[in-house]
């Protein structure tokens, strides 16, 4: 599993180089593609990436947590996946992820875990290896360009001679072109991701033009390393300064004072339209790391709590890919907006915030009226025959068409004109007419 540098021998130095401009030819395949820093679908729609990690590999009949994540708001969902180093994911078990990913409108980052921390750990697979191992896999990823981004290998060396990365890197996307992927491919940095040595940030324009379809996005991992903002935004500049697409493919959370700062990342990542995948869902060795406890959305920890509902969190941010009908999608207007009411109340307003065929996704903002609640009841019943399937937020219940949705124990409490939300993905046939809404407040 990652491994986090516990300490650093050296001080991190500041950029000096030249700066250097990528500018990448244009591009002659469909799917998700590089276009200058950003990642775009075929439609030229920009997608960002607002997810998190989920550790398959270890956790294979975890399979509801593609739902999960999905009803929590997020685009992405990266996938750890072996060829060999652990159980290896066969090919039929890849295409089941793929289709899970597809089925709850999550774009997929695959990745083969096998490499992390090679050349420092004997255990380790090579870039070269993890490259046969996606070519074993083909014959399922092909044509699924528009939902799959490969990442060839993750935090693919160690901290034993990290200037290795760069001929292995290269070579390993060289082999994945010549086999014929069209796919959007990701590369980690090494230092067990964190490139502290800086041999990314000072390599990268050699991998990028390796990559005949100039289609590669790198990515860095911030753990320890970037505990203070400064060496973040240090880091994010040179990226943005030489125009070369960047994701920060894993991090956590200041848990204490020595790790990430991870208030600025999000703040930084959003201000820039960088994409983010936040390590993980649940599972780790240290605890700490869970977003939720057990595997269950509604038992979210501190840090899942923090990256799926504060702010420049994934609810906030996150715009589903157009490929599902999301992104450019503009929102249904609430159908009930209305002013704080007087004394101990509440009211609340309805919007679709997304729609599709057969589904569609809601939000529901509940206010406080003139006086602080300690808790709120919203009611509704659809007209139309349409269902609620999953919900955040909430505690939702339906009997028929008559709905019900209570607060949760940390977002009841509402001071005077203040507002919670909270949100879910219903199915809907021939019509989605907004409903009208009650709202008791307690």
């Amino acid at each position: 599993m990652r491994r986090r540098l516990a300490t650093l021998g050296a001080a991190l130095l500041a950029a000096a180089a030249s700066v250097l401009f990528f500018v990448p030819p244009a591009y002659a395949a469909t799917g998700l593609h590089v276009s200058g820093r950003d990642i775009v679908e075929a439609n030229g729609q920009k997608f960002v990436m607002r997810g998190i990690n989920h550790m398959h590999t270890w956790y294979a009949g975890q399979t509801r947590t593609f739902a999960d994540v999905k009803a929590l708001g997020a685009n992405t969902l990266r996938v750890v996946l072996s060829g060999g180093r652990w159980t290896a994911n066969t090919a039929a078990d890849v295409a089941n992820v793929v289709a899970l990913c597809k089925a709850n409108r999550l774009i997929c980052v695959l990745e083969d875990h096998d490499t992390t921390g090679y050349g420092e750990d004997a255990a380790a697979y090579s870039l070269d290896q993890a490259a046969d191992y996606w070519i074993s896999l083909k014959s399922v990823l092909a044509g699924q360009e528009d939902y799959v981004v490969i990442n060839i290998g993750n935090e693919p060396i160690g901290n034993t001679n990290p200037g290795q990365w760069t001929a292995a890197t290269v070579a390993a996307v060289q082999k994945m072109r010549a086999a014929g992927f069209e796919h959007l491919l990701m590369v980690d940095a090494p230092n067990w991701g964190q490139d502290w040595q800086y041999v990314m940030r000072d390599n990268a324009q050699a991998v990028l033009d390796a990559d005949t379809r100039h289609n590669t996005v790198l990515s860095i991992h911030m753990y320890a390393v970037f505990n203070t903002a400064a060496s973040i935004t240090s880091y994010l500049d040179t990226f943005e300064d030489k125009g070369w697409p960047l994701v920060i493919g894993e991090f956590g959370w200041r848990f204490d004072a020595s790790q990430v700062d991870h208030e600025t990342l999000l703040a930084e990542a959003e201000a820039r339209d960088l994409g983010y995948l936040g390590w993980s869902w649940t599972g780790n060795t240290d605890p700490v790391l869970d977003m939720a406890t057990n595997f269950d959305p509604a038992q979210l920890t501190t840090w899942g709590q923090r990256i799926f509902n504060g702010a420049n969190g994934i609810k906030a941010t996150a715009k589903e890919a157009t490929i599902y009908g999301g992104a450019g999608t503009p929102s249904t207007p609430p159908s009930n907006p209305t002013t704080p009411p007087a004394g101990n109340a509440c009211t609340a307003t309805y919007a679709t915030t997304g729609q599709w065929t057969g589904g569609f996704q809601g939000e529901v903002r509940v206010t406080a009226g003139a006086a602080p609640i300690n808790g709120w009841t919203v009611g509704w019943t659809y007209a139309d025959g349409q269902t609620v399937a999953q919900a955040w937020n909430a505690t939702v219940t339906s009997a028929g068409p008559a709905v019900t949705a209570r607060n949760v124990s940390y977002n009841g409490r509402l001071a005077a004109g203040a507002s919670a939300t909270f949100g879910f993905l219903g199915s809907w046939t021939g019509a989605n007419t907004a409903p009208a809404l009650t709202c008791t407040a307690s």
